[in-house]
């Protein structure tokens, strides 16, 4: 199952702070530094499928066939992939010893604080997943005061705001809200009946229901807008907007939407053609304020 949680975890002013001061004085290179040294330093994951997972003992994912194009397109430099836990991956961009992050990282107001963010190449859009054959919810009204599921301390938990404003819209409420350390636990719940629904992000429920179709079945959108994207540190904007005209290249190709089927399940029509720098930019765009 994704380990969706990860990405969505809230970022705390003590994680925060830990990304600013970083494991090292170091600064990460710019896009000139880059193309002297011949070498740009990727850090990558292993266990966060779609995304970046290990198959047969290589590297898989959307993100491996995202860095096979990056090298066809980049003849001035090399890249260099090193795979790390998500715990420091962020940490370790961010004091310099890697140049960017290239995993399917969500783009929050906390995170924009260290990083820009490249063109997005994913929704992050929250959706609500019942359990299959419930027929007492069939749109947001319905979910007017039944019992949810999210994970504590989350993103998702932090958009909650959202879906209880359309359910007021509806003459709704929104109900108890269950919070959980994982969401394989709320899953659990959710399939016998202890909640009526679980909120996440629309790949990750994608991928619940393809893995267990008889069990589960995918709602409609709970929030706004959300994205996935690259973090970059904000002192290599030449860096910044290489990787955007390498994305952009990629959706004029039509190679994006290519291995957003082959990977999510579905194309994403309609994200930024643009990097997300600040928190007034990100909120106008996710539709936010």
């Amino acid at each position: 199952m994704m380990r969706w949680k990860r990405k969505f975890a809230g970022f705390t002013a003590a994680a925060t702070l830990s990304v600013l001061l970083g494991t090292s004085l170091a600064t990460a290179a710019d896009l000139p530094e880059i193309e002297k040294t011949g070498v740009f330093k990727v850090a990558t994951e292993d266990d966060y499928a779609p995304f970046n997972f290990m198959k047969n003992g290589e590297p898989a994912g959307f993100n491996k066939d995202i860095l096979d194009e990056l090298k066809k397109y980049s003849s001035k430099f090399e890249i260099k992939q090193s795979i790390l836990p998500w715990t420091g991956l962020l940490a370790a961009v961010s004091s310099g010893q890697y140049d960017a992050a290239i995993t399917g990282a969500l783009i929050t107001d906390d995170r924009l604080k260290v990083f820009n963010f490249v063109v997005p190449l994913a929704s992050a859009q929250h959706y609500y997943v019942k359990r299959k054959g419930d027929d007492s919810i069939n749109s947001i009204a319905d979910l007017s005061g039944k019992t949810l599921g999210v994970q504590a301390g989350s993103a998702l938990l932090a958009r909650l705001p959202e879906l209880k404003a359309m359910l007021k819209e509806k003459g709704g409420k929104l109900g108890k809200v269950v919070q959980y350390q994982s969401y394989p636990e709320a899953y659990a719940d959710l399939a016998n009946g202890r909640l009526d629904y679980v909120v996440n992000a629309v790949i990750s429920i994608n991928d619940l229901v393809k893995a267990r179709p008889n069990v589960f079945a995918k709602g409609q959108p709970v929030s706004g807008k959300g994205f996935v994207s690259w973090p970059v540190p904000k002192s290599s904007p030449e860096l910044l907007k290489f990787l955007d005209g390498f994305v952009l290249h990629l959706k004029e190709t039509g190679k994006l939407t290519e291995l957003q089927k082959k990977w999510f399940g579905q194309e994403f029509n309609g994200l930024p053609d643009e990097p997300i720098t600040t928190v007034k930019q990100f909120h106008k765009l996710a539709n936010l304020d």
